[in-house]
């Protein structure tokens, strides 16, 4: 006997102890063995094995039991087909038993031996699903134990997901089998099958879809039939029509017509079922459903406001602007409630339909605007929460079509927006029922709200100007809703879109309703809520002083889009005049001493650091001059963070967009130790690291050569020549940009390394790789080494 053979043995014994514990330790160490990719079984250690398991099967302890069923995995994959076959077959008879604990374990099992298969040979594959599927079939026709159907059912349709293509010789009989399951008296065997036969769907022969359809035919020209069988026939239609794709559009002529039929019917469940069969068909065959479309979008625009048991009063549309954010706290008047009335579901199908629709068919943007745009906006009012949201989304997913057209310039998209209706255009119409749903109590419709608001701003950037007043009480009011932080980050998001596509002055009179609430959600312990908090205070910043105390309009350093995208500041700022300076004092005040403490912090989550690193910078370079006193403790902050390893290129970036401030920040007290630490950065192999280093260096020459000395720029210098490679063009051109400033700005400080330096630029301009932009910064480079009329820069 085989040293594995004689360890499987032992194993095998210990299953056989009276004590539970012993066998559990069995089981377990002999699925350990079977792991093992070396291990290999003789005949009869794998029928010892399959027998020993299908015997704990039926174990008295539940977790002898599970552990059984895991065996069962890495089994299939050391067995031969006979075992294999020997193995599913007892199953399946367990599966059919009457004791209710045999067969759920028993039906885990199968379910984990058809996981496997598809790993194994093809032949053993086909072989055990024959065995399996014969008697599934024969479980499912045992009409009167309904659970030994579910089950499998249930384990028909994880064989067809899986193991389609090996079942092909098997499809007949199934579709044959599981067409006789739709009359069932049971939904729960009915619903079961539907989901069987979607997954027979995509790998069946073009006769047996056929031969599915002609039965669906049948059942829904059937006269006499009650109604949940036909419904039972609209869903399965749905499921065909998601699965089978362009396959059922050839039938389309004949099948649709039945399905508007039946939206007559005064049942509000075969009305919702015959919604989602649209929905199905639109989205998965939007061309042979051309015909059609006229007929289903007038069927939605009817239903979506079928709400025949509730009276919905005229609102005065005519609300006042100036709303105080308070009266965002009264509690609206009690919806009417009814939990008999299902026609909301029939109202949420048919806008999910048009959503579907919407999303389909970009081409009939044009007559949706005329059409679903005025229906879906008329529909904001509506009672129920769950179609609330739902008419929220298809306007969103309109929005969202919009764009795309506008992007592909097939159509002036913003036009359709900003059309005039009643000398009220699409815009402002759309702000004034949307602002109303941010008040409500409800934290779905309100996300719903943010986030078509959001779709909005994006669609029309800028064209929310004179809107802002409006929807400020809503923001407000989510800010401070403590109940949720989900609802207060989609406020934040929104708000942040909101802040970069708009001037800031559109922002100022309401800094000081504005401000409290953002600064309440930086300091929150929730990290993902400060993070974006901080997001927002760094958008806020400009909005404190959009221009130079000069008088010169404050534009972005180019190096602080690099990095991150929330770093681009609002470029409309020509035009403001900025806060008052009291109110800008208590503001920066404000958002400075908050932003600190989490720029302090150690303890909290990497994307706070990095953003609250990023906000101070912003902080600095809009108000540095109202900070003097708090600057040199920021400064060493700044350092310590360009020593962390975790914040380094945060803070690289961040020094770099410092130090192009117009205010002209003093750093002279850290820009030693600053230029020593980006000379390790640029020894490091991180490129991103070497690259916003250079670009960091770059800056401090350029706008602080003054405060720096020859001595200063020689960590940084040294390290240039070995950068200066046609390996990495984009690295070498940005050394060049570097050396070009140096050039200009401190020829002495080049002199230390021309040596160095200058063979390697003239190796750069020998090779053919050089070309565009590094040859235009070579010249530059050259040019400025030239003027600078250095004695000791020669080079032979």
């Amino acid at each position: 006997m085989s040293t594995v053979s004689y360890h499987i043995s032992n194993l095998l014994e210990k299953m056989t102890s009276s004590d539970k514990d012993f066998r559990f330790m069995a089981t377990n160490d002999l699925m350990l063995e079977l792991q093992k990719d070396s291990i290999k079984l003789d005949e009869d250690s794998e029928r010892k094995v399959v027998n020993m398991l299908l015997k704990l099967l039926e174990d008295k302890n539940g977790e002898v039991q599970n552990l059984a069923v895991k065996c069962l995995a890495p089994l299939v994959n050391k067995l031969k087909a006979p075992q294999v076959e020997t193995m599913v077959d007892a199953l399946c008879s367990n599966m059919r038993s009457d004791k209710e604990q045999l067969r759920d374990v028993s039906s885990m099992g199968l379910k984990t031996v058809i996981s496997e298969l598809s790993s194994s040979g093809v032949a053993m594959t086909a072989s055990v699903c024959k065995k399996i599927t014969s008697q599934l079939i024969a479980a499912l026709e045992k009409q009167e134990d309904v659970l030994v159907q579910l089950e499998a059912l249930d384990i028909l349709a994880d064989m067809l997901g899986r193991l389609s293509a090996a079942l092909v010789p098997f499809h007949g009989p199934l579709l044959t089998s599981l067409l006789s399951q739709l009359t069932s008296p049971r939904m729960a065997v009915r619903k079961r099958s539907i989901l069987a036969l979607g997954h027979l769907v995509p790998g069946c022969s073009s006769a047996h879809f056929c031969q599915l359809i002609e039965h669906l035919l049948a059942g829904l020209t059937q006269s006499g039939q009650s109604t949940a069988t036909t419904c039972t026939y609209i869903q399965c239609l749905a499921t065909v029509g998601r699965q089978g794709g362009h396959r059922i559009g050839e039938h389309l002529d004949k099948l649709l017509p039945l399905v508007v039929k039946f939206t007559s019917v005064e049942d509000d469940e075969l009305r919702e079922f015959c919604f989602q069969a649209f929905e199905a068909l639109i989205c998965r065959c939007p061309k042979e459903m051309s015909p059609h479309i006229g007929t289903v979008t007038e069927l939605c625009l009817k239903f979506m406001t079928f709400d025949p048991n509730y009276n919905y009063d005229d609102e005065d549309e005519e609300e006042e602007e100036d709303m105080e954010v308070e009266n965002a706290l009264e509690e609206s008047e009690e919806e009417y409630s009814d939990d008999d009335d299902l026609s909301w579901k029939v109202r949420r199908a048919a806008i999910k339909c048009l959503e579907a629709l919407i999303g389909s068919r970009r081409d009939l943007l044009r007559p949706f605007y005329s059409s679903v745009c005025p229906a879906l906006l008329a529909r904001f009012k509506e009672r129920e929460e769950n179609v609330r949201t739902d008419v929220l989304a298809a306007f969103s997913a309109l929005l969202r079509q919009t764009r795309a057209v506008g992007l592909e310039g097939e159509e002036p998209a913003v036009a359709m927006l900003k059309r005039q209706v009643n000398g009220v255009d699409e815009v402002t119409t759309i702000v004034k029922m949307v602002h109303r749903q941010l008040r409500e109590k409800s934290l779905r419709t309100r996300q719903g709200g943010f986030g078509l608001l959001t779709e909005l701003v994006q669609t029309v950037p800028g064209g929310l100007e004179e809107q802002v007043p409006a929807l400020i009480p809503g923001i407000v009011f989510s800010l401070t809703d403590r109940s949720s932080s989900t609802i207060r980050i989609d406020a934040l998001s929104f708000f942040h879109v909101l802040l970069l596509s708009h001037p800031p002055q559109v922002f100022q009179p309401h800094l000081k309703v504005l401000l409290p609430p953002v600064v309440a959600c930086v300091a929150d312990g929730f990290f993902k809520l400060s993070s974006e908090a901080l997001l927002v205070s760094q958008q806020l910043v400009p909005v404190l002083r959009p221009q130079a105390p000069a008088g010169g309009a404050l534009t972005p350093h180019p190096l602080s889009s690099r990095y991150d995208d929330s770093a681009v500041l609002c470029s409309h700022t020509s035009a403001a005049a900025g806060c008052r300076e009291d109110e800008r004092t208590f503001c920066s005040s404000e958002m400075f001493s908050v932003t600190l403490k989490r720029l302090k912090a150690t303890d909290i989550d990497q994307e706070v650091k990095e953003r609250a690193i990023s906000c101070m910078g912003h902080l600095l370079w809009h108000l540095g001059d109202l900070l003097l006193e708090e600057l040199p403790g920021v400064l060493e902050i700044f350092l310590d963070r360009l020593r962390n390893e975790i914040t380094r290129l945060a803070a690289v970036r961040t020094v770099t967009f410092i130090c192009s401030s117009p205010l002209k920040i003093n750093m002279s007290s850290v820009l030693p130790d600053v230029l020593s630490q980006l000379g390790c950065f640029l020894r490091k192999k991180e490129r991103a690291l070497r690259i916003s280093t250079l670009a960091c260096a770059t800056a401090v020459v350029t706008h602080h050569a003054s405060s720096i000395t020859p001595v200063d720029l020689e960590p940084v210098l040294a390290e240039l020549p070995a950068l200066l490679d046609e390996s990495d063009m984009h690295v070498s051109q940005v050394s060049v940009a570097l050396l070009t400033c140096v050039a200009t700005a401190s020829p002495a400080s080049l002199a230390r390394i021309s040596g160095s330096v200058l063979p390697r630029v003239i190796g750069l301009i020998q090779s053919p790789l050089l070309q565009g932009g590094v040859l235009a910064t070579i010249q530059d480079f050259l040019q400025a080494l030239v003027l600078s009329k250095s004695s000791n820069l020669g080079y032979r």
